[in-house]
């Protein structure tokens, strides 16, 4: 079958006009499905939206109702309370007005009772003739009078028996405090030794006519012995500090192998650098030996100083040391303030340490020494009293007059002859310095000789001449000695210039 041109088309658009109208219908239909699944989800969202809201409504109104029922018990709580409150105020009040009553009922009472004392008092003296006091006053001669024996009697036995208790307590307290600290004795020589590598440096020492040796003694105030022990040099001197300068001093010179006036003068200079730098340490090391850290550095230094002092033969800082420990212990058994104690009996001999330089005793040196330093006025009083030049004001004063006591009566402890004996000495070189240009004096061979360096400038030839008459008169006048005291009167004249 042949169709035209145009039949081909007409079909041709029949078939899309076909094809559009079903994709129409289809897609209409499908619009209308999904329509109605959002109407059914919008409507099942707004159905759930509803009951959420619902139950939201109900816990506010179950929130709210139980809120009104808690202010409702809290109000009640209150109102309870500011009722018992009320009423225990009213109770209150009427309490202190009941005994605002009996106040005034009992002084009213008091006052009646005062009065009829008074008027019984008056009735009584009218009665007897005497006042209250001239009764008590007879009253008590009459039974003074009566049983005056019994009362002796009485009064000597408690004094018996206390005093017998004092003295054991006494005595078990002091015991105990030397029972506890032991320490050996040795009574200080006047003499040290010093040992030479050989026998020939005795030759150096000595030097050319003795001029070293007369330097070394001069500078030091010492005298050396050198002929009586083989390989040793014996360093004679009252003074501990002088001996100890010497011994430093030659152990130096030994070292270096120079020995000659001026190296010597080096080197004693160099020992006494030294002494000063260990008495800072020496000091240092008995405050701590007792338990005190806090005492200021010139007192540290001084207590050093003591480390080189005797008295009676007894080293003063041994026995400072030892009489801290004691009082110590005595203040503990007693019950007094065991710190003061310590601390006073450390400090108490501490004038020693310049009294030798310094006019004065050395108890008040020492006061002036810790008033100056601020030592507390406690201490002060504390450590005054040991040689009794001042009261005893307070108990660890009487502690460490005892301390003092025992430090220097235990066996060994002192010896006295030596002390007048070093005290001569003392005396000797304090008259020799007393007169004008005396530089330096030494007291030798046992106070038979008193060496006096002069100031060549001040004292010329025959001043020197007339100086050591002078001082001899002094020392025959002043002073009780045995035998007899060369007065040996030393003007050196140096003359000194630098070359440049």
């Amino acid at each position: 079958m042949n169709y035209g041109p145009f039949t081909v088309v007409g079909l041709v658009i029949l078939g899309l006009a076909l094809g559009y109208a079903v994709r129409e219908l289809w897609g209409t239909k499908r619009a209308g499905s999904l329509e109605r699944k959002l109407k059914e989800q919008s409507l099942k969202a707004e159905n759930e939206a509803q009951d959420i809201l619902l139950q939201a409504k109900k816990k506010a109104v179950a929130l709210l109702d139980e809120a009104q029922r808690e202010e409702k018990d809290r109000k009640s709580t209150l109102e309870r309370t500011e009722e018992r409150l009320l009423k225990r105020e009213e109770e209150i009040s009427s309490e202190r007005e009941r005994l605002g009553s009996l106040s005034k009922e009992l002084e009213a009472k008091f006052a009646e009772i005062e009065k009829n004392q008074v008027s019984l008092k008056a009735e009584l003296s009218k009665i007897a003739g005497l006042s209250a006091e001239e009764a008590k006053r007879r009253l008590f001669e009459e039974v003074e009078e009566g049983h005056k024996n019994e009362l002796a009697q009485l009064t000597q036995k408690l004094i018996r028996e206390g005093r017998g208790e004092v003295e054991r307590k006494s005595l078990e307290v002091i015991t105990g405090a030397i029972q506890r600290y032991s320490r050996s004795h040795v009574s200080e020589l006047t003499t040290s030794s010093f040992n030479l590598p050989s026998e020939d440096l005795k030759g150096k020492i000595i030097g050319r006519e003795g001029r070293n040796i007369r330097t070394l003694e001069r500078l030091t105030g010492v005298e050396l012995i050198v002929d009586e022990t083989p390989e040793t040099i014996i360093i004679s001197s009252f003074d501990p500090l002088r001996r100890e300068i010497a011994r430093l001093a030659l152990e130096k010179l030994v070292k270096d192998g120079r020995i000659q006036p001026a190296k010597i003068e080096e080197k004693v200079d160099e020992a006494k650098a030294e002494i000063e730098k260990r008495m800072y340490e020496i000091g240092e090391q008995a405050a701590y030996e007792v338990g005190i850290f806090d005492l200021p550095k010139e007192i540290v230094h001084l207590l050093g100083r003591l480390n080189f002092r005797t008295s009676f033969g007894q080293n003063v800082l041994t026995h400072s040391i030892e009489m801290a420990h004691i009082a110590g212990m005595i203040a503990s058994e007693l019950g007094a303030n065991v710190e003061v104690s310590k601390r006073a009996a450390l400090l108490h001999d501490i004038g020693k340490a310049i009294d030798h330089e310094v006019q004065g005793t050395h108890v008040e040196l020492g006061r002036k020494i810790l008033k100056k330093y601020g030592v507390s006025e406690e201490i002060i009083k504390a450590m005054q009293s040991h040689h009794e030049e001042y009261p005893f004001e307070t108990p660890e004063a009487f502690i460490v007059g005892a301390a003092d006591v025992l430090s220097a009566a235990r066996p060994g402890a002192r010896r006295g002859t030596l002390e007048n004996y070093i005290k001569r000495l003392e005396d000797l070189e304090k008259i020799a310095t007393s007169f004008p240009g005396v530089k330096n004096a030494y007291a030798i061979a046992a106070g038979r000789e008193l060496r006096v360096f002069v100031v060549p400038e001040q004292i010329d030839d025959f001043r020197a001449l007339q100086l050591a008459r002078d001082i001899a008169a002094r020392i025959e006048s002043d002073l009780k000695y045995p035998g007899e005291i060369k007065v040996n009167v030393i003007r050196e004249m140096r003359a000194v210039e630098y070359a440049r």
